[in-house]
């Protein structure tokens, strides 16, 4: 090897090996710091573009949970008003039905026939109140139902079919106009509010159906946001066990190459004693 004082060939190389160890050293830091091993698209592309689809999915999956959130509050808000219409209805069938005594005196009839008027309205308005965000599926507003989202492309729908618990209604046949003032009137009531309990009972199990299928899918749901978010972390999360050793490896190599570098600088000197 040429002994100059222009080149120095070993110092050259120790600064090679050491720039190299500081980038390593540098790409470890970078990784401690974030807890990712792939930050960015420059660290690895093609395993940052997968990633950020992924990423991608999970906030499309965080708008479709926020809807059945709101499908869940919809249809809970449904069930007690219908369920307590239907303690309603119970009430009602006791007063229709002690006014189907042909001995009732005149008074007694139109004492039940009061408590009967009461009852009828407090159905109307649990129907008119049983309202969520804007939304009301008994009141017979929402003559197709709504539609909540149920997967990320934003394509599939979960729907809630309305049900009209209004009086005069499909479901509750019994009018405003309906009153308990004669035997025969009474009866006449006794065979809608029967039929009207019927239906009752069937819309709310169907009802609470769909609001289990809403819970269900809801579930489904976070599952997979969590398996998403599992997924995406075997890609890019760093291993820190695994980088806190290698660190420490990488700060012994930057320090036995700044001595051989300060060694190699060193080199030239022995040319002086040529000249002595």
């Amino acid at each position: 090897m040429t002994n100059s004082v222009h080149t120095n060939n070993s110092a050259l190389i120790a600064l090679q090996n050491l720039n190299k160890t500081n980038d390593r050293l540098a790409d470890v830091q970078n990784r401690v710091n974030t807890g990712l091993k792939v930050n960015g698209a420059k660290d690895n592309a093609s395993i940052w573009a997968i990633a950020q689809g992924q990423r991608a999915d999970m906030s499309a999956l965080s708008a479709v949970k926020m809807s059945l959130d709101r499908a869940t509050s919809v249809v809970d808000v449904a069930l007690a008003a219908g369920e307590n219409i239907s303690d309603l209805l119970n009430q009602l069938k006791e007063k229709v039905v002690a006014a189907t005594d042909e001995s009732l005196k005149t008074q007694s009839r139109e004492l039940l026939d009061a408590d009967f008027q009461a009852i009828l309205r407090a159905i109307q308005q649990a129907a008119e109140n049983a309202e969520f965000d804007g939304s009301n599926l008994l009141d017979g507003s929402l003559t197709n139902g709504i539609r909540f989202l149920a997967n990320a492309e934003a394509d599939a729908f979960i729907t809630l079919s309305s049900k009209d618990l209004s009086l005069s209604g499909s479901i509750i046949s019994i009018t405003t106009s309906s009153n308990l003032q004669t035997v025969t009137e009474a009866n006449d009531v006794l065979a809608l509010l029967d039929a009207s309990i019927d239906n009752l009972n069937s819309a709310l199990g169907e009802m609470g159906s769909q609001g289990k299928q809403i819970a269900a899918h809801n579930t489904f749901v976070s599952k997979l946001q969590d398996t998403l978010e599992t997924g995406i972390g075997n890609l890019v999360d760093a291993d820190l066990a695994k980088e806190s050793a290698r660190l420490q490896a990488l700060q012994v190599q930057q320090q036995l190459g700044a001595q051989a570098l300060s060694i190699a600088n060193q080199a030239p000197q022995i040319i002086l004693s040529l000249f002595r």
